[in-house]
């Protein structure tokens, strides 16, 4: 049976299939601004069903419309357990286009927009998230990473994270300060961060997909899920998440909808138990 919880960080036990509030306040970067009071009604049924580690960044927003102000005024105060993690370094451009990133001398005024939106003295889980819109690698992030480190030291940060990275940066940060996530694209048919994987299961890390089922420039192909799908009575979306659980005890997924139905449908997912037939398919 796939294991459901995980240790974030050593000390905070989370269910192994979150949510993701990157889609409360528009569906794409290019969609129109969604009705807060369904974003707030989606938070508040993730909770019911079970959900106790929410994904989120102050960059989430459009409009007047924004994540981490949405799961304050649903959510708070929130109830014991509930991990929260958020995410640094990205500048909004004059499109709302999170394009820039911010240099280490500016984290200290992001993480504090994250503190104060969300309503809290400390965040759980804080990422830097490095490489702007592009992939992952061929920069340091050391001056970065260093300066996260130190709010942790403050009291500000309870955990550190790292996002769109490769395993050298990975590496880095490591050398730095203790690195309790990892967040990179990853799913059932977007593998190229199947490196980090054991590095991170071996070292306690774990390992947070973004856009678990597709999205972005890699998008997930339902034909190739359809077949296990209708073995399982289950959608290709089920079946992807599925697959994220099966693949690594270390994998998080945080699947994000601005809808109940596709809640409910999601978290339907961990109720999905793959076969060896279903994973050789899936990996083929």
């Amino acid at each position: 049976m796939t294991e459901t919880m995980f240790q974030l960080g050593g000390d905070l036990p989370v269910r192994r299939l979150g949510f993701g509030a990157m889609r409360l306040p528009r569906k794409a970067f290019t969609s129109p601004v969604r009705d807060p009071e369904s974003g707030m009604a989606v938070l508040r049924r993730a909770v019911e069903l079970g959900v106790n580690h929410i994904d989120t960044a102050w960059f989430y927003r459009h409009e007047d419309v924004a994540a981490n102000e949405l799961i304050r005024k649903a959510l708070h105060p929130y109830a014991a357990g509930l991990v929260i993690a958020t995410k640094v370094g990205p500048l909004r451009d004059d499109q709302g286009m999170p394009s820039g990133q911010a240099g280490p001398g500016q984290l200290r005024a992001l993480v504090e927009e994250n503190l104060t939106s969300l309503g809290v003295d400390r965040l759980d889980l804080v990422y830097l998230r490095v490489g702007g819109m592009g992939g992952p690698g061929g920069e340091s992030l050391a001056e970065r990473f260093e300066a996260l480190a130190g709010l942790r030291q403050e009291g500000l940060i309870r955990h550190l994270g790292v996002s769109n990275i490769d395993a050298a940066q990975l590496a880095e940060a490591r050398a730095i300060a203790p690195v309790a996530a990892v967040q990179n694209s990853f799913h059932v048919q977007d593998r190229g961060a199947a490196e980090l994987l054991p590095v991170c299961a071996a070292a306690g890390i774990a390992f947070v997909p973004f856009f678990p089922l597709g999205g972005g420039r890699n998008p997930i192909d339902p034909a190739r899920l359809s077949r296990v799908a209708e073995r399982h009575d289950a959608t290709t979306a089920q079946v992807a998440l599925a697959w994220l659980l099966a693949t690594s005890p270390a994998i998080l997924a945080i699947p994000g909808t601005g809808s109940i139905g596709h809640l409910e449908e999601n978290m339907a997912a961990a109720e999905i138990h793959l076969t060896g037939e279903d994973l050789a398919e899936l990996e083929s």
